[in-house]
């Protein structure tokens, strides 16, 4: 039995979302002691950008005439997806970066889904798993806020996880992460220390059920 984390973060020290996922973590370990967590992390150990072009363009070539690096970024894809579908669980943890999704989960995604037990349009091996998504906000995006409607990164990942790869999916989010940090949001440290309460709180939640669905 397993938990497979993956984070996006370029962070180490002071990451929002590294620290909310560290609480679904806690929780799965709490409950299985014994279970490995294995970790990607794909902020700071990215997947070669050139990767997915490679192994696209490999599957149309007979697998007697593909290069070396084709048959190096299909084996990277394979490894990848092996992660995903050996796990008994799934926790993902990826902040909003420039109102879009982290670049290196998007490379990381696109690689994958070349893997024939993962692309869309079939019944992926990840189906029916249980996984958890945190994702973090600098800011605010919410209904009613000048920049509602630019978070163009969570809608996107609800569709891969839940939809494509048919995880059964719970979601963590907490926003005004920069509180604190730029000065044009300090008049919602208030707010931003409100919201990431009930982050954690949402973050233990889910884990203690993420735990509680794997019988060991």
């Amino acid at each position: 039995m397993s938990l497979f984390r993956l984070d996006a973060s370029i962070r180490v020290e002071g990451s929002h979302s590294r620290e909310i996922a560290d609480i679904v973590e806690h929780e799965w370990r709490t409950a299985h002691p014994q279970s490995p967590v294995v970790t990607r992390q794909i902020g700071i150990d990215p997947v070669p950008a050139t990767a997915w072009a490679t192994a696209v363009k490999a599957t149309f070539v007979p697998a007697d005439d593909r290069s070396p690096e084709q048959l190096q970024a299909l084996a990277l894809a394979t490894a990848e997806a092996d992660q995903l579908i050996e796990a008994e669980a799934l926790l993902f943890a990826v902040p909003l970066y420039n109102f879009g999704v982290s670049q290196h989960f998007k490379t990381w995604v696109d690689l994958v889904i070349c893997d024939p037990r993962m692309r869309s349009g079939v019944e992926p091996a990840t189906a029916g798993k249980q996984a958890v998504l945190v994702t973090v906000r600098g800011g605010s995006y919410a209904a009613g806020t000048p920049r509602e409607g630019w978070d163009h990164a969570t809608a996107w990942m609800r569709r891969i996880l839940a939809d494509v790869w048919k995880l059964d999916l719970k979601v963590v989010e907490s926003e005004f992460t920069l509180a604190g940090v730029n000065p044009a949001f300090e008049r919602f440290k208030d707010l931003a220390q409100q919201i990431r309460a009930a982050a954690e709180q949402t973050a233990h939640t889910h884990g203690r059920n993420l735990a509680g669905t794997i019988r060991v």
